[in-house]
């Protein structure tokens, strides 16, 4: 059956479908507030008048190319293009500030790359028998997850002082995910009778604002962001750092493992990555200052997750995320049903929409390579006409998630508040941590709760919570051992100074 996917993948109309697909994906990535489950949904009624194949794949080619098209302009503008690059932009664009932007693209690509290769593969080879694992992810297991992910916000602080700064930061993330309807009771939170709070604060124009708006704020004194042109070639003489291998197998790994559970994302799939990657550093204090290992690790995870969210998608037809519930669509409308059929009788079909998923890949990162330097010379912009484009982007990407002109005034407030948030020394990455998984944090804390009877027991009897639990542990003590460590090295100093 490989063999006859392999013939009919090989049909140039094929291969066109994912070269078009994969390359509007990396220019789709590239425009803030245009995510992938946009461009995918759009695309589903384009699909009517093609072979369903061919919308596969054209769709296939999208997905893997806007994952990897949303760390471009977080590395060279701080303006994520999808949600899941934010992670890469609290490491790739200090690397831009630095001249190495270059670099940086050129580890974001490789590192997508491999991560989704690793997942494609893992959906080729072990798809059916991961998808049962998913489903043995309950409640409880969300929550935990949630918290999992909540942690890293520790390892974000180098002192007592920015520890406690960072704390705040995501508890005040917190406070904002709350705002809407309770999921549970459908009681409106701190909506102040506004119909437009009703469903919450809108993420992606909360976060065009935190990140995109609040730099272009930032910019308006400066002459240029980098004014260096060895940013323009310096991708093809500088090798890629050694020791990066590990932190892509880390997210990798991760990335693939979060995108097979259902309802996650390629978001929580780089933060989780890049927090383990944070662990696992042994240059912890170059973290947030433009640490090619933050990359590596974040990139890897969020295209890890590619893969990975197509295995409860293809075998259960339970989408591991909003895009792959959009490629569900797809296939719903060409009449294929998720299960054993898809993978017998629509095997040939089915297998060519995996193998697919290779060459798009590799087609962006030919791309990537290629045009990196080009790239780069966005860095090398005049503020003077960057600013004014990227503010325009910026809100139109806010408007179009929901047509809404109050998520561009939600943009506005958190790109001025972002500024007061990052001059008193507080932390954006921790904030956006606190919005992303407290939704999640809840929803599975109450769930779990009532699946229990009130009983909290339920977070701890079972091998998926306890080994969640342990990965919290190990996340949480290092970072306090180090600031014990820290502590009496301050402390020793003064005991040893005479007495006057």
């Amino acid at each position: 059956m490989i063999v006859e996917s392999l013939y009919a993948l090989m049909n140039p109309f094929s291969l066109l479908a994912v070269f078009i697909g994969t390359v509007s994906g990396v220019l789709v990535g590239g425009m803030p507030g245009l995510t992938a489950t946009m461009a995918v949904a759009l695309l589903i009624p384009v699909t009517f008048v093609l072979e369903p194949l061919t919308g596969l794949l054209l769709m296939g080619g999208v997905y893997c190319g806007a994952m990897y098209g949303g760390s471009i302009p977080a590395i060279l503008l701080r303006t994520p293009g999808t949600p899941a690059a934010v992670a890469t932009a609290m490491e790739g664009y200090p690397m831009t500030q630095k001249g190495k932007g270059g670099l940086a693209l050129k580890v974001s690509v490789i590192s997508s790359f491999v991560g989704g290769t690793f997942s494609a593969f893992v959906l080729l080879l072990v798809a059916p028998i991961l998808a049962k694992f998913a489903l043995s992810f309950g409640p409880p297991e969300y929550f935990l997850l949630a918290l999992v992910g909540l942690a890293g916000i520790v390892s974000m602080a180098d002192d007592e002082n920015s520890l406690m700064k960072a704390l705040i930061s995501g508890l005040l993330g917190l406070i904002l995910a709350v705002v809407g309807t309770d999921p549970m009771s459908g009681m409106l939170r701190y909506t102040m009778n506004n119909p437009d709070l009703f469903d919450g604060i809108a993420f992606m124009p909360a976060l065009i604002g935190l990140f995109s708006i609040s730099q272009m704020l930032e910019l308006t004194g400066a002459k240029s962001i980098v004014a260096d042109t060895k940013l323009i070639t310096e991708i093809k003489r500088e090798p890629m750092p050694k020791g990066l291998g590990k932190f892509i197998g880390t997210g990798s790994i991760v990335g693939t493992i979060v995108g097979i559970l259902p309802g996650e994302g390629a978001t929580i799939a780089a933060f989780l990555s890049y927090n383990v990657a944070r662990q696992r550093s042994k240059n912890k204090e170059l973290f947030g200052k433009g640490n090619p290992e933050g990359i590596a690790a974040a990139e890897a995870g969020n295209n890890g997750c590619v893969g990975g969210s197509l295995i409860p998608t293809l075998t259960l037809g339970i989408p591991g995320n909003s895009v792959a519930a959009a490629l569900l669509g797809g296939l719903l409308v060409h009449g294929l049903i998720p299960g054993p059929e898809l993978f017998t009788k629509y095997g040939v079909m089915t297998y060519a929409f995996i193998l697919s998923l290779f060459i798009a890949n590799v087609i962006f990162l030919v791309v990537g390579l290629l045009m990196a330097p080009h790239f780069a010379r966005i860095s090398l912009t005049p503020t003077s006409l960057l600013i004014p484009v990227v503010c325009l982007f910026s809100v139109l990407g806010s408007y179009a998630m929901n047509n809404s002109v109050f998520d561009i005034s939600i943009a506005l407030i958190c790109g001025i508040s972002a500024v007061l948030l990052h001059k008193t020394g507080f932390s954006l990455g921790a904030l956006i941590l606190g919005l992303i998984l407290g939704p999640i944090a809840e929803s599975g804390f109450a769930q779990a709760l009532i699946m229990g009877h009130g009983d909290y027991s339920i977070f701890f009897n079972r091998p998926q919570a306890m080994a969640l639990w342990f990965i919290i542990f190990l996340l949480l003590v290092p970072p306090v051992f180090q600031a014990i460590k820290r502590h009496r090295s301050k402390e020793e100093p003064e005991a040893l100074q005479p007495e006057a």
